[in-house]
């Protein structure tokens, strides 16, 4: 064996602790890296499989009621490929054991005639078969595939069966088989994954336009665009000719809600796979940078004598290269390791409420090609950096020893402040001496510091969230919605309903909005004045009142449109007899959920010209009476559904709370890692270079607690710096996140708690006493004579 080789284990042997501080660093960045990359990527290649093999729709739309042959009509239209129609409603599902409201939509499909886009895939039982004679009729139950998400979650089978109230009329529905289809990939209610509270049912086409009594017309659209073609100009096209059977705004991809939700998802984990891991792999550069430069300042004797024996510059740069590749490789290892783990982790997380035939975790070549060579990248530019300016020393020069250090009163003792104790007056000196090492050892606790605070930012932002949505804003136990805007006299019907404290009636109305060349579609929900069971709460916690005469738009809506309080913007109607109406915009509001627009429902009513109705209640209930009052309401044969505010708490805390408080307990666990690496090593590193100043202390008569303060002093003074400096950097980190993260969709309050602080700094302070406890057992095992002597 060389003899650098045999040196290369040797040293290795020595800085075993601090190489697995700084290997358990690079892992991290690897890990996070590959972690939420190849998830993302997973998630994307899945997306993209299933709606190829699936033929998902470019275009939809929703109508009213429209004759089959418009369809022809449609496919005329310049850019149409290929147009599908189908019959679809929104119904009320039961199940006999089951007293929480579920809605179920169901989805004509002709059997005659295979579809050809939405495909469904069948994943348990049997494919639906063509409806026998009669199968329309109210006295027979209707076979139906169930979406595969629902149905295990409910624990349904092939040939179970559930009761819908279908066109006013209780209708069984027996369970053939389970299906996923692209359309619904993601399945929910108010963007808001909901597998208990919301199916998808497949029936035969026939059978749901027989009760709806809907033969020969359908009611919704779905179009493949021919290649090249113009989505805008298609959309312009169906919008008109739909307009005159109750069309709704046609919308691309896109828009439908399914495929948002996925795609935000995917922008989301790219931004937090590519941020983070980038700020833990600068944070490994600079530890190795630090633990090299400064071995190989202990080591100038050691240089001097290899180059002195005849060893080129470049046999001893490769040699430390060497020993920064070991390190190096360890952690890659280990962070390919820990990104396949994790990843799969992540995509079983996807998989509860991402439902595709096949889902599987992969991590794709160019991730770890690319993590890797930036890993490297770092740690080579480090060690060169590092090692350049001692092995250029001419072998006499390197011989002699560092030129001793120029100490001068402290900034403090030049302010004039006096009494400063002899140990912290060194202590503070030696800090001013290397002002470059000091700030950069400050720096990296700093940001190890930051980084927890950003882990545990996430948890923080999800308690925000669901203490605004499901506390301050729903104040409400149960909405109810109808099929259709009934008068607003319902509202004391309902209020004769088992437990009832109090009802608000709502309207909602899906619009258009334009302001200039932009446009957007969004819900218009018509509120009461002062009203305290639903409220507008911005993302500080306060109630937005809604205007008089005018709209109240969230901000984000606002900016996308390049709208600016006191703007007239044109509202384009979307529901029963469409107008179009020119409002004035009276106020902004900076909600965390949706593109949202308000107004008093009194003023909407009077801008519809529809007389005093509503299309939603709010209602307030006694303790213990949510069951009784979900059961009357099924009674009411006008009442399309109601959710329960605890239903939704419940699947905002099984999925989506859940699901970002792991990734919030990964990402502090990584940041923990680097808190110890960067404090770990500054303490051992700090020993290793004065431990012939401290032996020389010893001799002097210091004593062990005394040479222990001189050296855990600098390590506290640099902690304490960079506990409120880290603080602040982890502020800043957040802001960046949020901006990046931040869609039509869903803002992250940037909420921080005062206990996520503290445990942010618990963390550093933690890293800190045990690398104290380290170095202070290592300075009381201190061989004086072996110190003082020249290393060789």
């Amino acid at each position: 064996m060389r003899a650098l080789d045999r040196k290369l284990l040797r040293d290795l042997r020595r800085l075993w602790s601090q190489a697995l501080t700084i290997a358990l660093v690079v892992a991290s960045g690897l890990g996070g890296f590959i972690t939420s990359l190849s998830a993302v990527d997973s998630l994307a290649l899945a997306r993209d499989q299933f709606y190829a093999q699936g033929h998902f729709a470019d275009v939809f739309a929703v109508v009213k009621r429209a004759p089959l042959a418009l369809a022809e009509v449609l496919r005329a239209v310049p850019g149409v490929a290929d147009v599908q129609v189908t019959v679809e409603q929104v119904v009320r599902v039961e199940m006999a054991t089951v007293a929480d409201p579920i809605l179920g939509q169901l989805i004509g499909v002709d059997l005659r005639q295979p579809p050809r886009m939405n495909l469904v895939t069948v994943r348990t039982g049997r494919a639906l078969a063509p409806a026998g004679a009669g199968q329309g009729r109210s006295d027979t139950a209707i076979e139906a595939l169930v979406s595969e998400g629902f149905a295990s979650v409910r624990g349904l089978r092939p040939g179970d069966e559930l009761t819908a109230l279908v066109n006013g009329k209780q209708r069984q529905l027996r369970i053939v088989g389970t299906a996923l289809s692209p359309e619904y990939i993601f399945a929910g209610l108010a963007g808001m994954p909901d597998l208990r509270g919301f199916g998808v049912f497949w029936v035969d086409r026939e059978a749901l336009a027989a009760a709806y009594d809907m033969q020969g017309a359908f009611n919704h659209v779905a179009i493949k665009l021919a290649p090249q073609a113009s989505e805008p100009a298609v959309l312009d096209a169906l919008s008109r000719l739909l307009a005159p059977y109750g069309g709704q705004d046609a919308h691309g991809r896109a828009d439908q809600a399914s495929h948002t939700m996925l795609d935000n998802e995917i922008k989301e984990q790219r931004v937090m796979g590519t941020v983070l891991p980038a700020i833990f792999l600068a944070v490994a550069a600079f530890l190795l940078h630090v633990v090299l430069s400064r071995l190989v300042a202990t080591q100038r004797e050691q240089i001097a004598a290899l180059k002195a024996l005849g060893y080129a510059n470049a046999a001893i740069a490769a040699h430390y290269l060497k020993l920064v590749a070991v390190i190096v490789l360890a952690g890659l290892a280990l962070g390919v390791w820990l990104g396949d783990w994790l990843g799969t982790l992540l995509t079983g997380l996807y998989a509860e409420f991402f439902r595709f035939p096949v889902f599987e975790h992969r991590i794709a070549l160019w991730l770890v090609l690319v993590g890797a060579g930036a890993t490297s990248a770092t740690a080579l530019l480090g060690t060169l950096s590092a090692v350049g300016a001692t092995v250029r020393l001419a072998p006499a020069e390197a011989m002699r020893a560092p030129a001793p250090g120029r100490y001068r009163r402290t900034l403090l003792e030049r302010l004039g402040v006096r009494g400063l104790p002899a140990s912290l007056r060194m202590v503070l000196r030696n800090m001013e001496r290397r002002p470059l090492r000091t700030t950069l050892t400050i720096g990296g606790t700093a940001a190890a510091v930051a980084i927890v605070v950003m882990g545990n930012f996430f948890r923080d932002a999800i308690d925000h969230i669901v203490d605004t949505s499901f506390h301050l804003a729903m104040r409400s136990d149960v909405t109810v919605w109808m099929a259709d805007p009934v008068d607003a006299l319902a509202t004391l019907q309902l209020a004769r309903l088992p437990g009832v404290v109090a009802v608000e009636p709502q309207r909602n109305v899906p619009v258009r909005i334009t302001h200039g060349h932009r446009s957007e579609r969004v819900g218009l929900q018509g509120v009461q004045p002062g009203a305290q069971l639903q409220r507008t709460i911005d993302v500080d916690g306060h109630q937005s009142p809604t205007p008089h005469t005018g709209l109240l738009l969230t901000d984000r809506l606002a900016d996308k449109l390049g709208i600016r309080v006191g703007d007239v913007v044109q509202l384009q109607v979307l529901e029963g007899r469409q107008r179009s109406l020119q409002v004035p915009v009276q106020a902004t509001v900076r909600e965390m959920m949706g593109l949202n627009a308000y107004v008093q429902r009194a003023t909407l009513n009077r801008w519809l010209q529809e007389g005093d109705v509503a299309s939603q209640f709010a209602v307030a209930l006694e303790p213990g009476a949510e069951a009784r009052f979900l059961q009357a309401t099924k009674a009411l044969p006008r009442v399309a559904g109601a959710f329960s505010k605890a239903t939704l708490l419940r699947n905002m805390q099984d999925v989506s709370a859940r699901n970002v408080r792991i990734m919030s307990t990964i990402l502090t666990l990584f940041a923990a890692v680097i808190a110890v690496g960067v404090v770990y090593n500054n303490a051992r590193i700090a020993l290793a270079e004065r431990t012939w100043e401290l032996a020389s202390l010893r001799v002097l008569g210091f004593t062990r607690g005394e040479v222990s303060a001189l050296l855990l002093g600098e390590l506290a003074i640099g902690i304490a710096i960079a506990l409120p400096l880290g603080m602040a950097l982890g502020w800043g980190l957040i802001h960046l996140v949020v901006g990046l993260l931040k869609n039509d969709q869903f803002l992250f309050p940037v909420v921080v708690s005062s206990a996520t602080y503290a445990w942010a700094g618990l963390c550093v302070v933690a890293a800190g006493v045990a690398s104290a406890l380290v170095v202070r057992r290592q300075i009381d095992r201190l061989d004086m004579v072996a110190a003082l002597k020249t290393r060789e």
